[in-house]
């Protein structure tokens, strides 16, 4: 349970290994609903109790109820006395669980575009959603519900699912086959509003609220502590940083640890934007040498991690020691670090990556952790830096990942290939701003390949490192798409950095989307 939001309305989702659940979350946060993920195994009667959710929605998942050990969410979930949306296995699982019963027949599978029809009996999850007799949704089964468990009727069909929607709606207990979630169901959060509606919500969650109660956590949290805060300049750390600041003042000193891997001029950027325009108070750590003489070398992904989580905790030691001890040192941790974290045995999802700001802290630092973002998603972060007066420019920059350009270096960090892919990313993002692209766009970036490719320039034979060009769009990092530059463009940016980027003689573009792939590289 949440220390954050203790007084609002609150909806859980129970997870059961979906790709796409965390869409559930952001749909509801949309509706100004506050929601938290908890995968299944560590939902108990007790955790239950203590989070009281308003109402329940049962996830999709990659499992068969009808396999001998399947995933289950306590029985005590229907017991509650609240609404229970079952989304695709969530459905299903409803179902096996209150006397229904679930088959696989290869006849019945479902996965992509499909399209579904009303029966003749009005439901309220429904209300307003059917314009025409028939609506696209978003199908991904091969089990399907061949009986319903008693309380329950159809009050939907597709061609492979005879019970798209069924519902009891005496006990508000809703299913549907699809995903109202995804972008590919038309009106999907429409029928996450009318479950919403039947729920009672009243739409409590707004910024404000938030930005109010999480000064008050702060401040009871923190008492008359010191904090050091991890400043990286990225919104994420900015936001917390000014939050944290409002609550507490000068009991804060950020500290922008420089670890040699930042882009090029960002440490004057950062520095100069903090001490003369924010007056915050910031220590300067260049500790570039420490970090580059550690990494040099070192190829693979999780270690390049681990060694700039460890560095960072040992750079803030130092520095804590420096202003005569603290007590918390904050980050600007995020949901979706956190939720990419997770891994647990048995359960739904596995570790997609590790994050430097997730995981808490060596118990010899005698620190405890401040995050005042933990539970937000990217654009409410940029919500709540407007909230906070921040300026338009600063909020609308592009996320940029704590271990930096560690990695968009595949393989062998070298100071080299640092060097190489600093400059070709500055052309590349003036590139996008002098074709006043860059506020389309989510992130964008290159990333140095550790493969080296034949040239020729000058009538002369090359042979220098190959780079990626990426640029995403999307809402909250969870989900994203390449997005679409002309060839022309294209065409001219990759020109500009072999003309000018020493060691670099052949540029390509990353289409690929997240899923499958990630934003960054590694």
């Amino acid at each position: 349970m949440t220390d954050i939001a203790p007084s609002h309305q609150k909806l859980l989702i129970i997870d059961f290994g979906s790709q796409v659940t965390q869409l559930i979350a952001r749909r509801l946060r949309e509706l100004n609903v506050y929601c938290e993920i908890h995968p299944f195994n560590t939902v108990t009667d007790a955790s239950l109790a203590e989070f009281a959710p308003q109402a329940v929605i049962l996830s999709g998942g990659p499992a068969s109820v009808a396999d001998e050990g399947s995933p289950r969410p306590p029985a005590s979930v229907f017991e509650l006395g609240v609404p229970v949306l079952g989304i695709c296995y969530g459905q299903q699982v409803m179902m096996q669980m209150l006397g229904g019963e679930v088959t696989r027949h290869k006849e019945s599978a479902e996965f992509g575009r499909a399209y579904v029809t009303a029966t003749d009996e009005p439901l309220d999850l429904l209300k307003g959603w059917f314009a025409s007799d028939k609506h696209q949704v978003w199908m991904s089964h091969g089990d399907h519900v061949s009986r319903l468990a008693p309380g329950f009727r159809p009050f939907a069909t597709s061609p492979g699912a005879p019970c798209a929607v069924v519902a009891d709606p005496d006990r508000h207990f809703y299913g549907t086959q699809f995903h109202p979630e995804v972008h590919h169901t038309e009106n999907g959060r429409e029928l996450y509003a009318n479950f919403l509606r039947i729920a009672g919500f009243e739409g409590d969650w707004t910024m404000a609220a938030y930005r109010e109660q999480a000064i008050a956590a702060i401040r009871k949290q923190v008492g008359d502590g010191k904090v050091i805060c991890a400043l990286s300049g990225g919104v994420d750390s900015s936001v917390a940083a000014v939050l944290i600041h409002e609550a507490i003042g000068d009991q804060l000193t950020c500290v922008f640890v420089d670890h040699g891997l930042l882009r090029k001029d960002e440490a004057d950027e950062v520095v100069g934007m903090f001490r003369d325009h924010l007056n915050l108070p910031l220590i300067h750590a260049n500790e570039s040498e420490l970090f580059l003489s550690q990494l040099e070398g070192q190829s693979d992904p999780e270690t390049k991690r681990k060694i700039i989580g460890r560095l960072f905790i040992e750079v803030f030691e130092k520095t804590a020691r420096e202003i005569g001890g603290a007590d918390f040192l904050a980050q600007g941790t995020l949901y979706p670090d956190v939720i990419e974290s997770v891994s647990f045995s048995g359960g739904p999802s596995v570790t997609i990556k590790s994050h430097h700001n997730v995981g808490g802290l060596p118990e010899k630092m005698g620190m405890k952790l401040v995050e005042p973002l933990r539970e937000l998603f990217k654009d409410e972060v940029r919500e709540l830096g407007r909230e906070l007066g921040l300026p338009e420019k600063f909020i609308g920059r592009h996320p940029f990942p704590g271990p930096g350009l560690a990695i968009r270096c595949p393989g062998e960090i070298t100071r080299e290939k640092l060097e190489i892919l600093r400059e070709a990313d500055a052309i590349y993002i003036d590139q996008i701003r002098k074709h006043g692209l860059y506020d389309e766009i989510w992130q964008a970036f290159v990333a140095i390949l550790p493969v080296r490719t034949v040239g020729v320039m000058g009538d002369g034979r090359t042979y220098d490192y190959a780079c990626a060009l990426r640029a995403v769009t999307s809402v909250d990092g969870m989900t994203a798409d390449y997005y679409p530059f002309s060839h022309e463009f294209l065409g001219e940016t990759a020109t500009r950095i072999i003309n000018s980027v020493r060691g670099i003689n052949r540029v390509t573009y990353d289409i690929t989307s997240k899923p499958p792939g990630t934003i960054e590289w590694e």
